[in-house]
């Protein structure tokens, strides 16, 4: 599968039309740990690793917004993630898989540790797993897509970390052509990328701290 086309698949999922709703930080907190809702972490994270189109919007908002209030979290700046990068980065893909398997099952809507999973799982032309973890990227670029429109602060879209909004950048096609500019609010920071009369608003969010 040419790589191309694996851009060409996120970009399918990210400008599909779908419907905006507001997220609520408070109620995904307490779902997340209280038995009685539906959108308690192991019935999300179990149809998740299962069958992961069968989950809605709503559920898939859950999801990747519960991650900010979850423990174990995978960083970017850990040293096995470094590796796992690394192991990408020098071709050595059945290393990389096993390396990227391991993180998946610590912090599993990791969309750095799905992408690099997605990209050795090409390369391996293991499309049986690529279709599996494409259908997770999916979900979770979804619910960032319908966080807002990100034409103001207010409509901005939300995103766990730096490493997710240039996931996002990415798939919004916004390049180096683009300035930003940041704002600091109390749960998060708002960086404006700006093209002449073109602004997009994202806001990373702070939750955890």
């Amino acid at each position: 599968m040419k790589y191309h086309f694996f851009l060409l698949l996120l970009f399918i999922s990210v400008f599909g039309y779908s419907q905006k709703s507001k997220i609520d930080f408070k109620s995904i907190e307490k779902s997340l740990t209280n038995k009685q809702s539906p959108y308690t972490y192991e019935k999300l994270i179990f149809k998740y690793k299962g069958y992961p189109r069968s989950l809605d919007s709503i559920e898939a908002q859950y999801l990747y917004y519960g991650r900010n209030f979850r423990d174990g979290k995978v960083s970017t700046n850990d040293d096995d993630f470094k590796q796992l990068a690394e192991s990408f980065k020098n071709q050595n893909f059945d290393d990389c898989i096993k390396q990227g398997k391991a993180l998946y099952d610590k912090d599993p809507t990791n969309l750095d540790v799905l992408l690099i999973l997605l990209r050795a799982y090409d390369q391996k032309k293991d499309g049986s797993n690529f279709t599996h973890h494409l259908s997770q990227f999916r979900l979770l670029a979804d619910a960032i897509k319908n966080s807002g429109d990100g034409k103001s602060e207010k409509t901005a879209y939300a995103v766990n970390s730096v490493g997710d909004e240039y996931i996002l950048l990415n798939m919004l096609n916004i390049g180096q052509d683009y300035t930003r500019g940041s704002k600091s609010s109390k749960d998060g920071m708002y960086d404006i990328w700006e093209k002449d009369d073109n602004k997009i608003y994202i806001k990373v969010l702070y939750l955890d701290l």
